[in-house]
C-alpha cells in the first residue's frame, strides 16, 4: 500500500481543502501517514499571506526530500499559485498545482508515476492557471481530523486590500449555495461531528451572484439539530450586520464567538490599506456585540508596521484597541507581498521596529485574553472536549472559546459537558 503525507500551512480554509483532497487518496488505496514519516507522496498545501508562511513551505520541501529522496513531492495552493516558477526550481519538487487544479491532485500524481515509469526525469508537472477567471466553487470540509470540522462555504475575494495577495492567489469571490452547504453539514452530522466552523476567504460575501446571503445561510444551518455548535470564522466588519449579531445571540447552535479583522488602528492606515470601513464602524460593531452579549469572545486581526505607520499612529492604535472590549488579537507583522499596492508605498518601517511593535501589540492581546478568561473563573460553561491527548491531559473549548484542560477522560471525548471554570484548568496562550 502506498503512503501519502500531508502538510497544511495557513488558514482553516486550507485545512478543509486538505482534508477533502486526502479523502480521494484514501478512496484510492493510499495510507495517510504523519508528514515526518517515510511516504511515497508528500503534499504541501501552501499559504502566501506572509514571508514566514513561504519560508515554512520551502523548509517542508527540503525536509521531506531528506526523508525519502525518491518520493513524489506536490506543492499546491496559494504560494504555488503566485510563485510557480520559483517552486519548480526547488530540488525534489515534482508537481506544482495552483488553486484551480489542486483538487485534481491524484490525477496528476498518477501522471507523475507514469512519467517515472517512462524514466522522464526533471519533468516537473506545472498546472497553474489564471485564477482571476475562475468562476467555479469547489466545496470541501474536514472530517475525522479533530473534534470540530471546517466547512468551506466561500472562496476568493473582491476587496483587493493594498497589502494582500489573496485575490491573486484565490481569485474573485464565489461561493457555495445554501443547499450545498446545508447538505455538507448534514453529511458531517452523520460522522458524529459536534461543531462546524464556517470558513472562506470573505464569508460575509457568501451568496454573491446566486441571489443568496450569509444571514439566510446561518438561519438554515441552525435547523440542523444534530450539529450542536456552529462558529463563524473571520468576517469583515462592514459585512457583519446587526441582524447576524442578534441572530447569534438567540441562536440554538451559533456560538457567542466573533473574529473581526481590524488591520489598521487609525483611519489614515485603514485608507492606505484600502479597507472598506472606518474606525467608528468597527468600534460600533464591537461595542454592540459586547452590549447584547457581554460573555462573547471577540477576536480581531491587526497589522503592525504597515508603510507610513508613525510612532504616533502606532500609539494611537494601541490606545484605540485597548479601549475596546476585545478578547484577543491575532497580530501580523507587516511584510511586503508581490503584486500588491503596498509594495510601492513610501514610509517603510524598519524590520526591527516592526518586530518591536508586534511584541508590544501581542502583550496587549495577552492582557485582554487574561482579563476575559478571568471574568469566567468560578462560573460553569459548556465545554466540547477534544480528542487530543498530551501527558495524560486533554482540552476543550467553552461556547465562548475559553480553552480548558483536565485529566484525560475517554468518555468525555467529543461530548459537551457543563464544567466549572477554575484558575487551574484554564489555558492562556499568546
Amino acid at each position: 500500500m502506498k503512503k501519502v503525507a500531508f502538510h497544511t500551512l495557513g488558514c482553516k480554509l486550507n485545512f478543509s481543502e486538505t482534508s477533502s483532497i486526502s479523502k480521494t487518496f484514501l478512496d484510492n488505496g493510499y495510507e495517510i501517514v504523519p508528514f515526518k514519516e517515510f511516504a511515497d507522496v508528500y503534499v504541501i498545501n501552501t499559504c502566501s499571506v506572509t514571508l514566514v508562511a513561504e519560508k515554512k513551505c520551502r523548509n517542508a520541501i527540503h525536509n521531506c526530500s531528506k526523508i525519502n529522496p525518491k518520493a513524489t513531492i506536490a506543492v499546491i495552493g496559494c504560494f504555488a499559485q503566485i510563485h510557480a516558477e520559483e517552486i519548480k526550481n526547488i530540488k525534489g519538487v515534482n508537481i506544482v498545482l495552483g488553486n484551480t487544479n489542486k483538487h485534481l491532485l491524484l490525477d496528476f500524481i498518477n501522471k507523475e508515476n507514469d512519467n517515472k515509469k517512462g524514466e522522464k526525469e526533471n519533468n516537473v508537472i506545472d498546472k497553474v492557471e489564471d485564477i482571476s477567471k475562475e468562476k467555479r466553487f469547489v466545496s470541501s470540509y474536514s472530517v475525522n481530523d479533530r473534534t470540530r470540522s471546517f466547512l468551506k462555504i466561500q472562496d476568493g475575494c473582491d476587496y483587493f486590500c493594498s497589502y494582500c495577495t489573496i485575490p491573486f492567489a484565490r481569485g474573485r469571490s464565489r461561493s457555495s449555495t445554501i443547499e450545498e452547504a446545508y447538505n455538507n453539514a448534514l453529511k458531517l452530522s452523520e460522522n458524529n461531528v459536534k461543531e462546524i466552523v464556517l470558513t472562506g476567504v470573505n464569508i460575509g460575501d457568501f451568496g454573491k451572484g446566486v441571489n443568496e446571503d450569509f444571514f439566510s445561510l446561518i438561519k438554515k444551518l441552525d435547523t440542523i439539530e444534530q450539529i450542536k455548535r456552529f462558529r463563524i470564522s473571520s468576517i469583515e466588519p462592514n459585512l457583519l450586520t446587526e441582524d447576524i449579531i442578534n441572530f447569534v445571540k438567540d441562536s440554538r447552535s451559533f456560538m457567542p464567538h466573533f473574529h473581526i479583522p481590524l488591520q489598521g488602528g487609525t483611519d489614515s492606515l485603514l485608507r492606505k490599506m484600502n479597507r472598506r470601513y472606518d474606525r467608528k464602524l468597527f468600534e460600533n460593531k464591537i461595542n454592540y456585540i459586547h452590549k447584547i452579549m457581554p460573555y462573547a469572545f471577540i477576536a480581531a486581526d491587526v497589522i503592525v508596521g504597515f508603510n507610513g505607520e508613525s510612532e504616533e499612529e502606532f500609539l494611537e492604535s494601541i490606545n484605540f484597541i485597548s479601549s475596546l472590549p476585545l478578547s484577543f488579537l491575532h497580530v501580523f507583522t507587516f511584510s511586503e507581498r508581490p503584486n500588491t499596492l503596498a509594495i510601492k508605498m513610501d514610509g517603510k518601517v524598519p524590520i526591527n521596529l516592526r518586530r518591536e511593535r508586534s511584541h508590544i501589540m501581542q502583550e496587549v492581546s495577552l492582557k485582554k485574553k487574561k482579563d476575559f478568561y478571568n471574568r469566567f473563573i468560578g462560573t460553569k460553561r459548556e465545554i466540547l472536549w477534544e480528542s487530543d491527548k498530551k501527558e495524560g491531559m486533554f482540552f476543550g473549548f467553552t461556547d465562548n472559546y475559553i480553552k480548558v484542560t483536565d485529566k484525560y477522560n475517554p468518555y468525555y471525548v467529543n461530548t459537551i459537558q457543563n464544567t466549572l471554570i477554575s484558575r487551574d484548568n484554564i489555558v492562556i496562550e499568546k
